[in-house]
């Protein structure tokens, strides 16, 4: 019997995950983690994490498995909370979910789990994994989940093959709607529990509230700029070279106040991100703005009307090579080598056509359409059919 860590988080994805591998023989024991624990930050007085401990805790008992809580808060803060601050100060937008599972689940949790005489670690993501042979090696591939509408493999794009080949994705063949079928007919507690929103593992945090608790209010201008001004500023230029073509629609507009009009006072760029629409309060204008750039440097907003405004759309984006990670290593390009891939820049977004051009320094990521709010921090993934095979974030 190969023995399997689940991540229990309370949630009913992982207690399905639970009760699964155990109807398949393995011998399974529940690991609740603790990420958090200061409440300085949390917002209500809800303690989510205790409730969800005490809901891992009752599906453990009633699946007849060991059970226990790990204490990671002081490394998740470490890596993640004060990761997402720096990037935050940087203005650049981090994506906690993934460094959440590159960094703790599948690094110090997995760790801890192996110290326990894991054969594997199991989580409830919808996701698949299968192994093919590659010159006589194994080959740990990342597969998209069947339920198109919850599929997580997004989230674990910066998985390595050495993660790969310690983890069990066990209901990423199933959708939802089974996912609760399973827990209400084994009468699992979680089985109408609600998804969690919020970061990773702290629970009921607005993310807004929390940036506020390190990073410090600073009034600053919000600034409309008009749909022509930023036409003007991006005519195309004749390129020599496929390179020059590449880095000049990589590259961002740059803003200064005199491009626009002053239309309203915001409390720090560095809250803000591109393409967000609310918390503005700025009214009084015939479409919606939307943030087509933050300027962290010198605390100014810049906004454009309605979602179709030429500010918010980038045809291509680049990842340096420090921060490009290829899930399936014998796929990683050479300088001047070109691959046709499926990318998605943000989690729910549909599958874009685009092409990866590999130069010196780093990678390009070439779309077919320009893509509106491409945002420094953030993750964009490529995928050849339902295999996720790299990622990198956006610099």
């Amino acid at each position: 019997m190969k023995r399997v860590i689940v991540g229990l988080s309370g949630g009913v994805d992982s207690s399905v995950t639970a009760y699964l591998l155990k109807e398949q023989g393995y011998d399974v024991i529940g690991l609740f983690m603790k990420n958090w624990h200061d409440d300085s930050v949390t917002i209500s007085n809800e303690c989510p994490w205790l409730e969800d401990s005490n809901d891992a805790l009752m599906v453990a008992e009633k699946l007849g498995i060991p059970f226990q809580t790990v204490d990671l808060s002081e490394q998740y803060k470490e890596r993640i909370v004060d990761y997402m601050f720096n990037e935050y100060e940087r203005g650049r937008t981090p994506n906690p979910d993934v460094l959440c599972n590159r960094e703790i689940k599948f690094d110090v949790f997995m760790k801890i789990a192996l110290d326990l005489g894991a054969d594997y670690v199991a989580t409830g993501h919808y996701c698949r994994k299968d192994t093919i042979e590659i010159k006589g090696k194994p080959v740990h591939r990342l597969l998209a989940g069947v339920d198109g509408n919850k599929d997580q493999s997004y989230f674990l794009c910066q998985l390595s093959q050495e993660q790969l080949s310690r983890t069990l994705f066990p209901i990423g063949e199933l959708t939802k709607p089974e996912v609760r079928k399973i827990a209400s007919e084994n009468n699992l507690i979680t089985a109408e529990k609600k998804d969690s929103q919020g970061l990773c593992f702290i629970g009921k945090v607005r993310l807004p509230e929390f940036l506020q608790q390190k990073l410090k209010p600073k009034e600053g201008q919000i600034i409309e700029v008009a749909a022509e001004e930023v036409l003007q500023k991006r005519t195309t230029p004749t390129f020599n070279t496929k390179n020059e073509e590449l880095a000049f629609n990589a590259q961002k507009v740059s803003y200064s106040p005199t491009d626009g009009k002053v239309v309203g006072k915001h409390q720090g760029a560095h809250y803000f991100t591109k393409g967000q629409r609310k918390g503005l309060n700025v009214g009084g204008t015939p479409e919606p703005l939307f943030i087509i750039e933050t300027d962290v440097d010198k605390n100014l907003i810049y906004t454009g009307q309605g979602k179709n405004h030429p500010g918010l759309f980038r045809k291509a984006l680049f990842v340096t090579n420090d921060e490009l990670h290829w899930v399936r290593e014998d796929l990683a390009l050479k300088v001047d080598q070109t691959m046709e891939v499926m990318a998605r820049i943000r989690y729910r977004q549909p599958l874009q056509k685009a092409t990866l051009y590999q130069v010196d320094g780093g990678l390009y990521v070439d779309f077919n359409q320009p893509q509106s709010a491409i945002t420094e921090g953030q993750f964009v993934a490529f995928y050849q059919g339902e295999e996720l095979i790299g990622s990198g974030v956006i610099s």
